[in-house]
């Protein structure tokens, strides 16, 4: 049986009112529409489509650069301009486009010279501007004149005023960029991008709370945007900790496509920082001449691993220009000195400890307190040393890497119960470890009238050179405390590990000097047993004159030397 249908197939669906208004209401995608919506991989899809049909004219390669500048693929862009100029008769604006791709590849002698072949334009004076802020092997691009001259060409233009803006950023003038950025959002409230610039400026700043209520303004408008979400990461890295940073990044990388590559290789190189350093080998070094920041940061990885010479070797021939730079190039100079004993390294870190702590701008900053603190810790001016710690504590209660250098500074000064409270802070194993806060902390023991915790310090201790010299330490300190006990146990060892007639004097002094406070009631009689048992390990003839004197007091005093 064949069944019937009530309705035709197609002819009622073909001509419904509804269905043709729907499709009369679909147009094909503009590329002003791509362009408001920022979306320049789909405006070059279009582009691209176009000219492949036929339809490629000098506008739509124009077209196709600007977008592939704009999605950060700077060498594609680069390519198109580079093929216009070949053309004869090709648009002026070509040549000064073409020098900004080079500016962003960080290709300045190419931008420079395709910058002076184009016609005369604010956008040209604002390219040369920049360019001769570069600092470079090449004198041309670090002429402080050329730079004023481009300078004073600048007009009370907004885009001149942005220029300016940036030059002071790169400066590290921040205070004069926000001023420039907030006089335009007077009278531009709809520029919305000048907010993460100001709140860029207050990052810097360490203003980090204030660089997320400015950034807040722009990020209602656009969640999405790559430059904004990652300033975010950044400020929360600076507030919290690295996973709460690497969650704001999470969200860029979840909203991403698989061709989104503007600001892929910050977003990499922050991932790596965030992390602790986690795949800093694989990702930093192609990084570091694209990102300023990734030589500096693997710098610092190579300064955790321990590795000082592969640290000092990446940053020798950098020439310093920010405050970051000259405190990392001082650290890895006063470790290096540390390191090989090198006078002339720890010269050059205090120097460069002392240039940051003393400039106008980061005197009364955190780091530049630091530095001077570090300035007079090499030079072992202690008190000095103090008084820029005590400004700053602080903010590093639970910092250990401070404690260490806090507690050795309390201790260099005599201030040992102090100095043991810091070092007992501290957390970390591998800091704490060191032979350096093991000494130290020994030594505040012993000044402290507790030398039985400097003795626990020692049998911790795996036999080495460190153990020996803490063995040392404890034998004098102790011996110079008249905890003369311990300082006979360690003398003892040492005269075992060392037959040293010196160790034998040590050991004989203590155990007179044990003997003394027993009969004064100050050590339990008790020890003389272990004190007779000290002396026979050495076979000198003045043991059994000692010894003598001692089983005598004994006998007298009804005291056992029985064990």
């Amino acid at each position: 049986m064949m069944l019937s249908r009530a309705k035709p197939a197609t002819s009622q669906a073909a001509s419904s009112p509804a269905k043709e208004s729907s499709k009369k209401k679909k147009k094909l995608p503009k590329l002003e529409d791509y362009l408001t919506n920022r979306d320049y991989t789909g405006a070059i899809t279009l582009l691209e489509f176009n000219r492949s049909s036929g339809k490629g004219s000098e506008e739509v390669d124009m077209w196709i650069a600007y977008c592939a500048f704009h999605l950060g693929e700077y060498k594609r862009a680069m390519e198109e301009y580079q093929s216009m100029t070949k053309r004869d008769g090709c648009h002026p604006d070509v040549w000064v486009n073409l020098a900004c791709c080079d500016f962003f590849l960080g290709m300045y002698k190419e931008a420079d010279e395709a910058a002076q072949k184009s016609p005369k334009s604010r956008l040209q004076n604002r390219l040369l501007f920049h360019l001769s802020h570069k600092v470079s092997q090449n004198s041309d691009f670090n002429d402080e004149k050329r730079l004023m001259h481009y300078h004073q060409n600048l007009q009370d233009i907004i885009e001149d005023q942005l220029s300016l803006a940036s030059i002071h950023y790169l400066r590290s003038h921040y205070q004069e960029a926000i001023d420039i950025y907030k006089r335009i959002l007077l009278d531009n409230r709809d520029y919305l991008a000048l907010n993460v610039y100001v709140a860029l400026c207050y990052y810097k700043l360490d203003y980090y709370d204030v660089s997320q209520e400015v950034l807040a303004v722009y990020l209602q408008h656009y969640p999405d945007s790559a430059i904004a979400i990652n300033l975010k990461a950044c400020n929360h890295f600076r507030l919290y900790n690295g996973k709460a940073a690497e969650q704001e990044l999470k969200t860029l990388q979840e909203m991403a496509s698989p061709s989104f590559t503007f600001a892929k290789e910050l977003i990499k190189h922050n991932l790596v920082v965030f992390r602790g350093g986690e795949g800093a080998l694989q990702v930093l070094p192609p990084l570091i001449d694209v990102i300023p920041e990734a030589r500096l940061n693997l710098v610092i990885y190579y300064l955790r691993q321990d590795d000082v010479s592969e640290a000092y070797n990446l940053i020798k021939d950098l020439e310093p220009t920010t405050p970051q730079e000259y405190i990392l190039k001082g650290v890895v100079n006063a470790a290096l000195g540390q390191e090989t004993g090198s006078r002339e390294h720890l010269k050059i870190a205090q120097q460069y400890f002392q240039l940051v702590g003393g400039s106008a701008s980061e005197c009364d900053t955190i780091p530049g307190r630091q530095c001077m603190a570090s300035c007079f810790f090499l030079l072992k001016q202690f008190e000095d040393v103090l008084i820029y710690f005590n400004s700053i504590k602080s903010y590093f209660y639970n910092d250990d890497t401070f404690n260490f250098n806090y507690a050795q500074a309390k201790a260099a000064v005599g201030n040992f119960k102090e100095a043991e409270e810091v070092a007992l802070l501290m957390q970390n194993e591998k800091l704490k470890n060191d032979y350096t806060y093991l000494s130290w902390l020994a030594r505040c023991y012993i000044m402290n009238n507790k030398a039985r915790l400097a003795w626990e310090l020692y049998l911790k201790m795996e036999t080495s050179g460190e153990s020996f010299s803490l063995l040392q330490l404890i034998a004098n300190d102790c011996y110079k405390m008249g905890q003369f006990y311990y300082a006979a146990k360690a003398f003892d060892v040492l005269e075992r590990l060392d037959p040293n007639p010196e160790y034998w004097e040590g050991k004989r002094g203590a155990c007179v000097g044990v003997f003394q406070q027993i009969i004064a009631g100050r050590e339990p009689r008790d020890t003389v047993r272990e004190i007779v048992q000290l002396l026979r390990n050495t076979s000198n003839p003045q043991v059994e004159y000692i010894t003598r004197t001692i089983k005598k007091w004994a006998k007298d005093n009804r005291v056992s030397l029985q064990s």
